[in-house]
């Protein structure tokens, strides 16, 4: 490891700190420098990391610490970024075309937002910004409102709170995809230092939260609204539209977490803002408890997200992103007078929608991860999930997952089902019964060294494993469309691939068991082989 400081690191510091706009970030790294430059080890290790490189540019757009340097989510980084973005959309024709801008409540995202604001009114663009910290899908249905060339909301989502993060959707209101990635990478690299970025005001404010909510509002399926429904927003931004979301829709028994309810950018009560990591929603369910809810429900940060938690028996559990996912598609598969119906998820997802679907005469599509290509699935879209809580129940307006929407669809079908003396568990057992037990799970690698990744793929080419979960599997390449590897064999489903947004391998687990019997006896059947099958995916990461 290197002990000291070279000239080529401490002079690329210098030129970054010289190009830098924003007197906070410049102190910042000065401070780094100084301490580096006087031979702390520590500062050293810190500055060498965050001159490493640039933040790539994805499809996923930026996401990483809030911190100083060309290797973090600051002002130098948004400005020279939202500068590639005006250069890609004049070079597609988009000059003079209508932008819009919002943003989360995370550290950062209000100078984010207005750096991305002001660049793009200097190159010409129609600017326009969300009012406020806003959901996502906020964002997503003001591209397609307005007619937008495109839109950047400033979010990092559901990642750790030192993270934020730049995300971009294109004149389709759905996030880019290849090449566009690639071009905006290219485009920002040719762009110059910051401080040399031409900025100027102009933007205009548009408040669409009305036009949104009255769509959201038209989505319940039946006019049952008798439910008592408990809900957090994990101190992100979807409490208020959450709740004007509810009111709007008609209902009016919802109770909100009011300890993770205003926006808080350091997560107190959660140590991973995600409501897929155990303990985020512990406080939910113990208000579910408490009130003797009948649904409870938890957003993300960014409100794109939206998991579902029910009672069974007399204890509640969150359902996992495949279980929410069947049932709200069968529901709208049931329910929809739109003519040759598509329904849409993902590779790594659960296949019992590709089931329903054909159950109910619908065309059914399995896509790359991702809701950039769950939206262009195809025409006749009526419903995207994703296994990871990303649900789209309104493609119609927002092409994109809506933590928002799925909220009010969902209390909708609850309520109809409680109408009738039913219950989503119950339906959820009549749907295994019909089309077998399927369950996923998930095995992660972390790794510090990002080429392990690709050592342990490319090991798996080279020599697939013959069997699995205790079954035969065979190896299909999904190279060049994605750096993945599917294993099939009876019943049983495994897909390896290198996360987009984390440095993880990943590995999506599904197995299926009829039931030929007792329900009771083919889920004891599933788990057992889950459990076996995990166990052979995690000897394969070791």
């Amino acid at each position: 490891m290197t002990t000291a400081l070279t000239p080529a690191l401490r002079d690329k510091a210098f030129r970054w700190i010289a190009d830098d706009v924003d007197a906070d970030s410049r102190a910042e790294l000065q401070g780094v420098l100084a301490r580096a430059m006087g031979g702390e080890v520590a500062a050293l290790e810190d500055l060498s990391d965050r001159m490493s490189g640039s933040l790539e540019f994805g499809t996923a757009g930026l996401r990483g610490p809030v911190r100083a340097g060309p290797n973090g989510m600051n002002v130098a980084v948004v400005t020279r970024t939202t500068a590639g973005v005006a250069t890609w959309l004049l070079a597609h024709g988009h000059a003079g075309g209508t932008v819009v801008v919002g943003r989360d409540a995370r550290h950062g995202s209000e100078a984010f937002a207005k750096a991305v604001a002001e660049v793009l009114s200097a190159a010409g663009f129609a600017v326009k910004t969300l009012p406020g910290p806003l959901p996502t899908p906020v964002l997503a249905f003001a591209v397609r409102e307005l007619g937008a060339v495109a839109g950047v909301q400033i979010t990092a989502s559901h990642n750790p709170p030192a993270d934020n993060g730049y995300k971009l959707y294109d004149a389709s209101g759905a996030q880019i995809v290849p090449p566009s990635d690639g071009e905006i990478e290219r485009a920002i690299e040719a762009a110059p230092g910051a401080v040399s970025v031409p900025r100027s005001p102009g933007a205009v404010t548009v408040d669409l939260v009305d036009a949104y909510l009255d769509r959201v509002s038209s989505l319940p399926r039946g006019p049952e609204r008798a439910l008592k429904v408990v809900a957090t927003a994990l101190h992100g931004v979807g409490a208020e539209t959450l709740r004007k979301a509810f009111e709007r829709a008609g209902f009016p028994d919802l109770t909100l977490v009011d300890a993770q309810s205003a926006p808080d950018p350091d997560f107190p009560t959660v140590s991973f803002p995600n409501p897929e990591e155990p303990g985020a929603t512990d406080l939910l369910l113990a208000l579910a408890s408490e009130v003797d809810a009948d649904l409870a429900i938890a957003l993300d940060p960014d409100a794109d997200r939206c998991a579902l938690g029910v009672r069974v028996g007399g204890t509640w559990r969150m359902l996992r992103g495949d279980e929410t996912g069947v049932l709200l598609g069968s529901h709208i598969l049931s329910t929809v007078d739109t003519p040759d119906p598509l329904v849409a998820t993902t590779i790594v997802s659960s296949s019992m929608l590709g089931e329903i679907a054909a159950a109910h005469g619908a065309r059914y599509k399995e896509t790359l991860t991702g809701f950039k290509w769950l939206a262009r699935a195809g025409e006749g879209l009526v419903f995207a999930y994703e296994e990871a809580l990303g649900l789209c129940v309104n493609p119609s307006f927002v092409r994109d997952k809506d933590g928002i929407s799925a909220a009010v669809l969902a209390a909708g079908y609850a309520a109809t089902l409680k109408a009738a003396g039913r219950t989503l568990p119950e339906v959820l057992d009549e749907l295994y019964v019909q089309h077998g037990v399927h369950l996923t799970d998930q095995v992660s690698l972390r790794v510090t060294d990002l080429s392990v990744r690709g050592q342990l793929m490319a090991g798996l080419r080279a020599a697939p494993p013959a069997a699995l979960g205790g079954v035969d599997v065979t190896l299909t390449d999904l190279l060049p469309e994605t750096d993945g590897l599917r294993l099939l064999g009876d019943g049983v489903r495994v897909v390896i691939r290198p996360s987009g947004t984390e440095p993880k391998l990943k590995a999506y687990l599904q197995v299926k068991e009829p039931v030929t019997g007792e329900l009771a006896d083919a889920r004891d059947a599933a788990a057992k082989r889950l459990a076996t099958l995990r166990s052979d995916v995690e000897a394969l990461f070791a």
